[in-house]
């Protein structure tokens, strides 16, 4: 009996230290003197890796939290946010820092801090006025031909009823022969829709004046329709410019993005064409030299940009899209997690994030 109680007790004793020997030794390796491998990856101006003047939102962020937890830290620098990712799955680094998406898809491989940053994904274009050719190119168009088409082929139409209504009552009107007689009556339906009213032709038979009629009603419909897209077409191409508003006008046109980027399938998505770049430098380049129409990527990135190079005349559209967070990268099991978000949460209460913010962007209007 007594020994039973004696082995009841080294078990419950057991159970009751293991917790606190695992909690003491995860810890110990997040206080320990052991250098941290921090990967940094991504775009101004959250990292600047070369700049030692301006480290960067991201890396502005880490440093101060890793003062505060007196965490002893080396970098290692990536081109490619999806190379660093790769690393950091197969725990070569303890923590990956940047303008990191957090995404489904990346949390099956890697565990993130909480968004320390609520970004989006915007379009930029140039600000290019369009050539003449640009202006008239709509008009040129398979849709616009066709649509002529079917306008021409509806006018010979009635123009052949006209013709076989008028004919013999009115042969000065309408000549028996088809050609001259079904041209008049082409001419007579024009003048009709397009209520000029010359008078030099009018329909004299019972037939011909309730195909006149009929035509009057359908046509009133449809040059009304027809003028309004011509006019609209008119004016939209005279005043606008090389601009993109919305991601409806990148469908089967060429969009820039980086590679690895959320936005490469969000562009696919949307029909467009994507060309993937290294560096949002390279990509912006690829817009510059009308390689791209247009640029699909990170809003605070492109602020970034067109901040510092505001001499380029580009354009960023207020529209936004696929709303997404930016975070700190972990790899599974790691014990610096849960310190790191508590050291995080105080920071963004005490606003102390916010003044790294602001301090690289200003307010997006």
């Amino acid at each position: 009996m007594r020994s039973k109680t004696i082995y009841n007790c080294f078990i419950l004793f057991f159970f009751i230290l293991l917790p606190k020997n695992n909690i003491l030794f995860a810890q110990s390796k997040i206080t320990s003197s052991d250098t941290l491998r921090v990967g940094v990856a991504g775009s101004q101006p959250f990292v600047f890796p070369n700049n030692m003047e301006n480290r960067g939102i991201a890396m502005d962020l880490w440093e101060a939290l890793a003062a505060k937890k007196n965490w002893v830290y080396s970098y290692k620098y990536f081109d490619q946010v999806e190379k660093a990712i790769s690393e950091l799955e197969k725990e070569r680094l303890d923590l990956l820092i940047g303008p990191i998406s957090i995404t489904s898809s990346r949390l099956e491989n890697v565990h993130f801090s909480q968004p320390f940053y609520n970004s989006s994904l915007s379009i930029v274009s140039r600000s290019d006025e369009l050539t003449l050719w640009q202006k008239i190119k709509p008009f040129f168009s398979v849709r616009l031909l066709i649509a002529v088409g079917i306008f021409l082929f509806i006018l010979a139409m009635v123009g052949s009823l006209f013709w076989l209504a008028e004919r013999k009552n009115s042969p000065e009107q309408f000549p028996k022969d088809p050609i001259s007689g079904i041209g008049n009556g082409m001419w007579f339906a024009v003048v009709t829709m397009s209520t000029v009213g010359y008078g030099d032709k009018a329909p004299v038979t019972l037939w011909g004046r309730i195909i006149t009629g009929t035509w009057i009603i359908v046509s009133i419909i449809f040059a009304t329709s027809m003028v309004a897209g011509i006019a609209s077409t008119l004016t939209l191409n005279s005043l606008s410019s090389s601009t993109i508003l919305n991601i409806e006008q990148l469908s089967n046109k060429k969009a820039g993005t980086l590679v690895g980027s959320p936005s490469s399938e969000f562009l696919k998505e949307n029909r467009a064409k994507v060309i993937e770049s290294n560096t949002l430098e390279e990509s912006m380049n690829k817009l510059k030299n009308k390689e791209v129409d247009a640029v699909v990527y990170d809003r605070p990135q492109l602020l970034y940009y067109i901040k510092q190079n505001e001499s380029e005349n580009l354009y960023l559209a207020k529209a936004e899209y696929f709303k997404q967070g930016y975070g700190f990268a972990f790899p599974f099991d790691t014990p610096l997690l849960y310190e790191f978000n508590r050291a995080l949460l105080e920071f963004s209460e005490d606003q102390e994030t916010q003044k790294i913010i602001d301090k690289y962007l200003e307010k997006d209007e």
